[in-house]
């Protein structure tokens, strides 16, 4: 085995090492973070940095989230094999390819026509036939392909987005990040019930804001 081989086998172990040690427990989980290569999905300056435990910008002013925060998301969200997820927030796909392999469909949104295309091209690459990625405003949700069992919301909103509550199942869980653009913002776990919605918070994180409409390159 060649050094650089043997180099990136230990950074991965040391990944998933970071991984349980930052609280992500569930064995779906950290067996999907370990197949999904995080170095797929980091390019150029910041590639050498992908299996750090850190946030790395990525193109359209956006990042790639830290891998602790997107595995307590994935946590969180609890998808079972079974589920139609929508995801807001394409970014780098990263987060969307975790969710391929652990439900029945991710359908992931994004306001930049860019990064969809981008991460199109990987999903390829990786084989992944259950995403459907679209350039649109992810505020408003998927309303034709609604209800879903389970959404996700990569970028921060002021407050829970109402489209997106309403396209939530009666038993289906949301995750996000709810706060202000500029300060320290709270992940949030949202299940629907017969009765309403439960909110609970789960950790203190910080995103890039949530924009209504289309990036500049759409």
């Amino acid at each position: 085995m060649s050094n650089s081989t043997t180099n990136i086998s230990e950074r991965k172990m040391r990944f998933i090492y970071t991984l349980r040690s930052n609280g992500v427990t569930c064995p779906r989980v950290l067996s999907t973070m370990e197949t999904i290569d995080r170095g797929e999905f980091v390019h150029g300056h910041f590639a050498s940095r992908a299996y750090e435990d850190t946030p790395l910008p990525i193109a359209c002013g956006q990042t790639i989230s830290q891998p602790s925060i997107v595995g307590l998301m994935t946590q969180a969200l609890n998808v079972g094999e079974r589920d139609t997820v929508l995801e807001v927030g394409t970014g780098s796909g990263y987060q969307t390819a975790i969710l391929s392999r652990l439900a029945r469909r991710v359908y992931s949104v994004d306001r930049h026509r860019q990064l969809v295309t981008q991460s199109e091209k990987i999903f390829r690459k990786l084989d992944l036939t259950n995403i459907i990625a679209f350039t649109a405003d992810g505020t408003r949700g998927l309303f034709e392909q609604a209800p879903f069992d389970r959404i996700m919301i990569t970028a921060a909103a002021e407050d829970t987005p109402g489209p997106l509550l309403e396209q939530l199942k009666v038993g289906g869980v949301m995750v996000l990040p709810v706060g202000p653009a500029d300060g320290v913002q709270s992940l949030i776990q949202v299940s629907r019930h017969e009765s309403g919605f439960n909110y609970e918070e789960l950790l203190k994180v910080r995103f890039v804001p949530l924009m209504e409409g289309l990036g500049e390159d759409s």
